[in-house]
């Protein structure tokens, strides 16, 4: 018998946690789900998620609701980048997609050779 862990959530998160649980069980469903009920899931999530500053306790939600931490990711690129990504792998795919993008000009460039 597996002993159940328990742990207070914080009052501010709850609302966060539910709905990113939700939004981890609508991606690993395999059966199909109306696209409105998936968007609604994430609209609401992503409202409470811009309510937050990052804490140790949201780090431990979107560790626990990867879905979560992707989309809380995308909410703050403009501004932190890949910002829950390790640094390596981050600087990695920046110089993939700089690489990409170069490559895409110069094989659209009217002077190529």
């Amino acid at each position: 018998m597996q002993a159940a862990h328990h742990f207070d959530m914080p009052a501010h998160l709850r609302v966060v946690a539910t709905l990113a649980h939700l939004l981890q069980r609508l991606e690993a469903s395999g059966k199909p789900i109306a696209a409105e009920q998936y968007r609604y899931v994430v609209r609401r999530l992503a409202d409470e998620l811009r309510k937050l500053d990052s804490d140790v306790a949201l780090d431990a939600v979107l560790q626990a609701f990867p879905a979560a931490a992707e989309l809380y990711e995308n909410l703050r690129y403009e501004h932190a980048g890949l910002c829950r990504a390790p640094l390596e792998q981050s600087l990695n795919t920046e110089m993939q997609a700089r690489a990409v993008i170069d490559q895409a000009a110069r094989a659209s460039s009217p002077n190529r050779s």
